[in-house]
């Protein structure tokens, strides 16, 4: 294909000329890609201005024909199909032009109509023709969907008349129908749903900005009611993601025989979901800060809900089979990294579960409904394992920062409710082999093992993660009946981590770590003594952690010399003085990113004061909201902590020179130092009592059992501390605090730059976007 640099203007009428570019028959993306170089698409976008605009027009004209006619030849849908490929490889070079973004948003006049009849149709903004043409086109019959008619001699189905709703692709949520799979008809929706993505990707071009609310037009405009296609095409995206069963019917290395076409049709689908989800529930009328709602007075009925259909349709899913379908299914896929581990190739191993994480992040944030039924059995168990799994898998892989931090967002999420808590004391046999200590116990130390792990051998970018990690344990510890050895030594190890006098002294909200470790022990002794000897005999042993504490000293000159220590040792955290065994068999050590590994950059997060809303359970188990603590006004409202250089949207880049110190009290220089009067501020708050009082009366009984009978051997005093009990003399307990996720714009304009950042570099092939002057994020390199 000759490209047009030449600046004369080539006639729009002119369509022997145009059609040289879909009239090729047998041509596929990865042709189209080649044979448009980026060099020639940004040449005409400079030099022959109107030969683009021409191009693009005549292309999506095809489309629209194709869509009208219900392309019922071979002909006719490979220009469908050319055009197509076509417009994926354009729409990028047009969004990194800022002068060229409204150009789909303008109407083209009377262009090529031949004739002045200004119709209505005229006044549609290209963008718009082009999408509408699209949604036809996913629902055109013997092209992406089954034909209903029975023999070819009536006259072929007016694309118009059909009810798209009839041919939903696959069965599911509200479809019982299972359609014959057709991998011709599979391949049409990939290369459609593959355009479709290109044009919701101008949000690419846009940099990160605090006001998430600017919606992407695009997606608007597709979800919105002038979408006639729009109930359908979710339903069909949902449940051809969640009925895929990449292991293929049950028998194991079946993928081996047959080649999987549904695969990429899965990911494309589960892609566009979940760009077409992307949007802000915290700025919907949900509560600010002060407690009242954003909305106007007006609203004193239920708000109608979004304007977007797709979040609309997603947050009123209810049925209880379409709830166990939705999750049945993502954990299948979730797992199925998993299920290579024992049998090794035995499945096609997907590459999908970011989007997977995204999606069901989405379902959770959108629909309560679906939440609360995720924790009502302990299927919620099949979507911890997977991501505990994935945790611990790239904790030492720089290039994955952003699925650690979704797979922690999934877990604050689900932590604020009381039910995970209980879910979480099922005990845990399934041996995926992990990078971990082998332990018996339950899914409780499974998840407080991996904690442990990421902390204390995962790379420096995660510390950001340290409160959050933190903030689960304590949301689920007063359920915990019982925890193992194992587990109870890697809490004590972190509170032995986080409470040396350099670590406390460093920065200035290091202490919080060790009020979040105290609240947990807390928890335990008071609500869960009984079952919890192990616990209780691991901090015995290490008593002299919580005296220290108890005697920090607050003094200028030993502050100096708490800090001096960190110099010889540079990383105490590493420590593996934690008795870390042996570790699963069949494991592999977590690696770091292989190097030139690409990443994109991402935003930073809120901190945990404005992740998280505090809220008190009462006596019989309901929450309620506690006001925000009025004496920490923040001035950045709900903008992710920045630091004193305003830097709060540029990226890591300033995520890491902030590297969490919060420059709360900041001195004028921006050099923070630790004072006498601040250590005392808050050490007189550390929350000891309950545990000093349980030493004093356990240590001296324990001490007697070891004197009188001569013994070395811990499992006398285990028995010793199962039996005991402390009623009546420990302090009254203290009210449960849950610290629940809450909406904010901070997380959700985090979910939007890693959302496209892992589109943009999952599709390589085509490279749709690559080498373009992206915006959202950085590409790097590890």
């Amino acid at each position: 294909i000759t490209m047009f640099v030449s600046p004369q203007p080539v006639e729009a009428t002119d369509d022997a000329f145009w059609d040289q570019f879909w009239a090729d028959t047998a041509t596929s993306v990865q042709d189209v890609f080649a044979l448009v170089p980026a060099a020639e698409i940004r040449a005409v976008r400079e030099e022959s201005p109107s030969n683009l605009a021409t191009l693009c027009y005549k292309a999506v004209e095809k489309l629209v024909q194709g869509a009208e006619s219900g392309c019922h030849t071979e002909k006719e849908r490979q220009i469908v199909l050319n055009c197509c490929r076509l417009l994926t490889r354009i729409l990028p070079y047009i969004f990194e032009d800022p002068d060229w973004r409204g150009f789909f948003w303008s109407t083209v006049p009377g262009a090529g109509r031949g004739g002045g009849d200004e119709d209505d149709e005229n006044a549609r903004p290209l963008a718009e023709s082009l999408l509408l043409a699209v949604a036809d086109l996913l629902f055109c019959p013997d092209f992406t969907v089954q034909s209903h008619r029975r023999s070819t001699v009536d006259t072929a189905e007016d694309i118009h008349s059909i009810d798209s709703c009839e041919y939903i692709w696959e069965a599911g949520v509200g479809f019982a129908h299972s359609p014959q799979p057709n991998y011709i008809h599979d391949l049409n929706r990939t290369e459609l749903l593959k355009l479709l993505l290109t044009c919701f990707s101008e949000a690419m071009y846009l940099p990160p900005s605090s006001d998430s609310s600017n919606t992407n037009p695009w997606v608007q405009f597709f979800c919105s009611t002038e979408n006639r296609h729009a109930l359908p095409l979710f339903t069909s995206l949902l449940n051809v993601v969640c009925a895929y069963d990449p292991v293929g019917y049950g028998i194991p290395y079946n993928h081996l025989l047959f080649s999987d076409y549904r695969e990429p049709l899965v990911e494309e689908a589960a892609q566009v979901l979940i760009v077409t989800l992307d949007y802000d529930s915290s700025t919907s009328s949900s509560p600010t800060v002060d407690g009242t709602t954003t909305g106007t007075a007006m609203d004193d009925v239920d708000p109608p809900g979004p304007d977007n259909l797709f979040v609309n349709y997603l947050s009123r899913i209810h049925r209880e089979e379409d709830f166990q379908f939705i999750l049945k299914g993502v954990a299948r896929l979730l797992s199925n990294p998993l299920v290579q581990t024992y049998l090794p190739n035995s499945a096609k191993k997907i590459q999908f579960h970011q989007e997977l994480l995204v999606l069901f992040w989405k379902l959770c944030d959108f629909n309560k409904k679906f939440l609360f039924f995720v924790l009502k059995s302990s299927d919620v168990l099949d979507i911890l394992v997977p991501i505990l799994y994935f945790l611990n898998d790239a904790r030492a892989d720089q290039s994955r920062v952003g699925l650690m931090h979704i797979g922690v967002f999934i877990l604050l999420l689900l932590s604020g409710e009381r039910n995970f808590g209980v879910r979480l004391n099922k005990p845990y046999s399934v041996r995926v082999p992990m990078d971990i200590p082998v332990f018996t116990g339950t899914h409780a130390d499974l998840l407080i093992i991996v904690f442990h792990k990421i902390i204390t051998s995962g790379h420096q970018r995660l510390q950001p993660l340290f409160d959050c990690l933190l903030t689960i344990v304590v949301n689920v510890s007063p359920y915990l009946k019982s925890l193992s050895m194992v587990a109870a030594n890697k809490l004590l190890h972190l509170l032995e981590a986080f409470s040396t006098t350099w670590f406390l002294f460093s920065a200035v909200q290091n202490h919080h770590l060790v009020f979040f470790l105290l609240e947990v022990f807390n928890n335990i002794i008071q609500y869960q003594f009984d079952g919890n000897s192990n616990l209780v005999y691991a901090v015995i042993r290490k008593r002299n952690v919580f005296h220290q504490l108890a005697n920090l000293p607050t003094d200028s000159q030993s502050i100096q010399k708490g800090l001096q220590r960190k110099k010889k040792t540079p990383e105490p955290i590493s420590r593996t003085n934690s008795q870390d065994g042996v570790s699963m068999e069949g494991s592999r050590p977590a690696a770091p990113a292989e190097p030139g590994t690409l990443k994109t950059s991402l935003v930073a997060t809120p901190g945990i004061d404005k992740l998280t809303e505090k809220s008190q359970v009462s006596e019989d188990g309901t929450m309620r909201s506690l006001e925000p603590e009025s004496s920490q006004p923040s001035p950045e409202g709900n903008l992710p902590s920045a630091g004193s250089d305003g830097e709060s949207w540029s990226g890591e880049a300033s995520h890491l020179r902030r590297d969490r110190r919060r420059l709360s009290s900041a001195s004028s220089s921006g050099q923070w130092t630790p004072t006498p009067d601040w250590v005392m501020s808050w050490k007189s708050k550390l929350p000891l009592q309950t545990i000093m009082r349980l030493l004093q009366v356990l240590v001296p009984q324990v001490e007697k059992i070891c004197i009188d009978k001569g013994l070395t051997d811990e499992s006398e005093i285990l028995k010793f501390l199962q039996h005991g009990t402390l009623v009546g003399l420990l302090p009254v307990p203290h009210p449960i605090l849950i610290r629940k996720y809450q909406a904010n714009s901070g997380t959700a304009m985090w979910f939007r730059t890693y959302m496209w950042g892992v589109i943009y570099l999952r599709n390589v092939d085509p490279p749709i976007w690559y080498d373009t002057d992206v915006k959202l994020f950085e590409i790097q390199r590890v």
